[in-house]
């Protein structure tokens, strides 16, 4: 589990960016997969899913996940819902309240206000990014009450520029949405490499966050020991194991 130096000063939150050491899933599922929609045997991810509580130290059932779409949806939390929400972010000012996000190269985004003790965590891919999630996050946050400077921001581990090849229509597609944003692109050996994360630090920028922890692990890289579509991909599996990364007040 990986700590954010940022928003680990505060004592009232529990946080942690989970790689997929640790966890009861077999054969390329091992061993930490949180990811109910992966096909890894349902038992086995449930018994993850707790050992993710007990390390949060948060009830199963305050344990707030999302069906995934890769959209710009942000929900708000003021109850457990019944049943899994479609959406991309969730932000809560509820105690004991977990807000976890699924990740497998994607960048999970905590934001905490120190001020109002809102927090949200964000999925945040390239199509989320680029569907501005971020700014729809931070202004729920300002309906809320809060001011920017309050705001903490937490980018989790995700893919490296490096390691992030796309085509030449993905970049066509971020240039034209902003020419400044060929900046995040880098060309070597006629391929397209992009980067995440200095994608999403420029976002933030923009709207004025200026506490900012960028948590440098790249997902593709076997050493980091995290699951990656990318990766799992590359070596022909059918499948990936999810990576969780939650947040909550305590």
């Amino acid at each position: 589990m990986i700590k954010s130096t940022l928003i680990g000063k505060y004592k009232n939150i529990s946080h942690g960016f989970f790689n997929k050491l640790g966890g009861y899933s077999t054969g390329i599922y091992k061993s930490l997969n949180c990811g109910p929609g992966s096909k890894d045997n349902k038992r086995n991810i449930n018994k993850n899913l707790r050992k993710i509580c007990i390390k949060i130290k948060c009830s199963k059932k305050n344990l707030i996940l999302l069906n995934q779409i890769h959209s710009n949806k942000v929900i708000s939390i003021n109850k457990v819902p019944k049943r899994k929400l479609l959406g991309d972010a969730l932000i809560t000012s509820k105690k004991k309240f977990a807000l976890g996000i699924l990740t497998a190269d994607c960048a999970p985004v905590f934001i905490y206000d120190s001020k109002k003790k809102i927090i949200s965590a964000i999925h945040a891919g390239w199509k989320g990014a680029y569907k501005r999630i971020l700014y729809k996050a931070i202004y729920e946050f300002k309906k809320k009450g809060s001011y920017i400077k309050d705001l903490n921001v937490v980018i989790g581990p995700c893919i490296s520029k490096r390691n992030y090849e796309v085509k030449k229509d993905f970049l066509n597609r971020f240039i034209n949405q902003n020419k400044k944003n060929k900046h995040f692109f880098s060309f070597r050996r006629k391929k397209i490499f992009f980067s995440l994360n200095e994608y999403i630090v420029s976002q933030l920028k923009n709207i004025g966050v200026k506490n900012i922890e960028i948590i440098n692990k790249d997902t593709y890289l076997n050493k980091n020991n995290f699951f990656s579509s990318r990766r799992s991909i590359k070596n022909n599996y059918d499948d990936y194991g999810r990576n969780i990364s939650v947040i909550m007040i305590k």
